[in-house]
């Protein structure tokens, strides 16, 4: 028999000291020490200090199928249907991967309709968009600037837009959450032009005491301040400080001040009026390169059998997917998400593409059944359940196209949503967050060096409070030994 005080010694050399995610709880625990309840003990310390119960939290720890096992190392209410907030994302990209390939592009091609002499075009100008999620300032300057390669300098015709490879329906930007200016709540469009945002950069000058402020991309039509005075005091919150009105789309304003102590900012923000945008970015483009416009940009369609001029191509999704979940853009999933019923079905329609996927997902996944609605995760009916989304890891783990998915999730303290985590453990996760979720999902590496598919999801009115359990389950599983 053992004597009881060499055990007691053991078991202190096993213990280590661990910050538990908020500053100031540091406690001496197990590496492998479980709860009564089955979860680890640090997880259910991180629970009680937000006040979230157990019964919040579902989490399971599976195996990848290099380890040869099928056991989880750990689960807790793994079968329920929550709400994964931008962990949803990991089905749209997984998806699409699977079935466009990662090699997939985007092509947005431009029709010339008339006959060009001396710089002008007596007839129209097309633009058909197909979808691409990455149509933004630099690559819509290069995509007229071609157009002008072609000896156009001047339409004495319209310019039309053709955006009927989505069909969308009406949506309140401010629906959701009440921010409709913000980037993140823009809605999709066959024509998506720079996020259907601007960027303003904001620029100290303190000879003259004001802020300078550019725009991009230029909007026909709508003049913003050249400037804003500068402020006192320090830069706290200096979006509040400005005090923008931007209730008259096209004569925004500042009531406020910058604070000189900001230095350069840059600020994205929503057009108020979202479905005037592409027309407003591509007519003001056109004019800053020196184009003429005797007519209009408006909305239109293609006619029949007229071949396009040029065409210009997106990058590939694979490059996309990445920006898709290191940034967790919404407006890019929902891209994503319409454009495999518009590949399938000639148009991308949000009920054909939920059918899709669906399917796809009692194929290869066979898991839990899911609820899709955008499949960016930007909603509050999308449910899965942490061994779905897990099963569907572990799928994408012995797939052609895992390095892929691998590489596009944010790596723990270096990039993307993950880029201020300070813990050494080497984690690949997409994060989730929305006001009542908060979750992790991806791929853990043990002490040694053995890869597990860990997803930790919080639904609870008190989530954001409960980041540090997601950070304990990840440590407890960066430790295993």
């Amino acid at each position: 028999m053992v004597p009881l005080a060499r055990l007691t010694r053991w078991a202190r050399r096993r213990q280590r000291r661990i910050v538990l995610g908020v500053a100031g709880w540091v406690v001496a625990l197990p590496l492998h020490a479980l709860a009564a309840g089955g979860l680890p003990a640090t997880v259910e310390a991180a629970l009680q200090r937000a006040q979230v119960p157990r019964e919040a939290l579902s989490v399971v720890v599976m195996p990848t199928a290099a380890q040869g096992k099928s056991t989880p190392l750990l689960s807790h209410r793994a079968q329920v249907p929550v709400n994964p907030a931008s962990l949803m994302k990991l089905v749209t990209t997984t998806v699409a991967l699977d079935q466009l390939g990662p090699a997939f592009t985007w092509n947005t091609p431009v029709y010339v309709d008339g006959v060009v002499r001396d710089g002008v075009l007596q007839g129209q100008v097309y633009l058909r968009g197909q979808g691409d999620p990455r149509l933004g300032v630099e690559r819509l300057w290069l995509m007229l600037r071609r157009l002008q390669g072609l000896g156009i300098q001047r339409i004495e015709g319209d310019i039309i837009l053709d955006r009927n490879a989505f069909e969308v329906p009406p949506r309140d930007p401010g629906g959701f959450d009440g921010e409709p200016l913000r980037p993140y709540n823009a809605s999709p469009d066959a024509l998506l032009v720079n996020f259907k945002s601007v960027l303003m950069h904001f620029v100290p000058d303190r000879s003259a005491q004001v802020a300078r402020v550019h725009v991009e991309p230029p909007l026909a039509g709508v003049q913003f301040p050249a400037t804003v005075p500068l402020g006192v005091g320090e830069c706290v919150d200096y979006r509040a400080g400005l005090r923008l009105d931007w209730q008259d789309p096209v004569r925004p304003r500042f009531a406020g001040t910058y604070p000189a102590s900001c230095g350069e900012r840059l600020w994205p923000l929503a057009h108020p009026d979202p479905t005037r945008f592409a027309a407003r970015a591509i007519e003001g483009m056109w004019q800053q390169l020196g184009g003429q416009l005797r007519g209009t940009v408006r909305d239109g369609q293609v006619p029949a059998g007229l071949r396009p001029a040029f065409t210009v191509e997106s990058p590939p999704l694979a490059e996309v997917v990445r920006d898709i979940n290191k940034f967790s853009n919404n407006v890019m999933a929902q891209q994503l998400f319409l454009t495999l019923s518009w590949q399938a079905q000639g148009v991308g329609r949000f009920d054909a593409s939920r059918d899709l996927v669906t399917r796809w997902w009692r194929n290869r996944v066979g898991a839990d059944e899911l609820v899709l609605d955008n499949g960016s995760g930007l909603s509050r009916q999308e449910r899965i359940t942490a061994t779905g989304l897990a099963r569907l890891l572990t799928h994408a783990w012995t797939s052609p196209y895992a390095s892929e998915l691998m590489s596009s999730l944010p790596l723990a303290g270096q990039d993307g949503t993950l880029r201020r985590y300070t813990s050494p453990t080497v984690a690949h996760l997409k994060t989730g967050s929305l006001r009542d979720v908060v979750g992790v999902a991806g791929f853990v590496d043990n002490a040694r060096g053995e890869r597990w598919v860990v997803v930790a999801i919080v639904n609870h009115a008190q989530a954001q409070a409960a980041r540090g359990a997601l950070e304990a389950v990840v440590e407890w599983v960066g430790r295993q030994p």
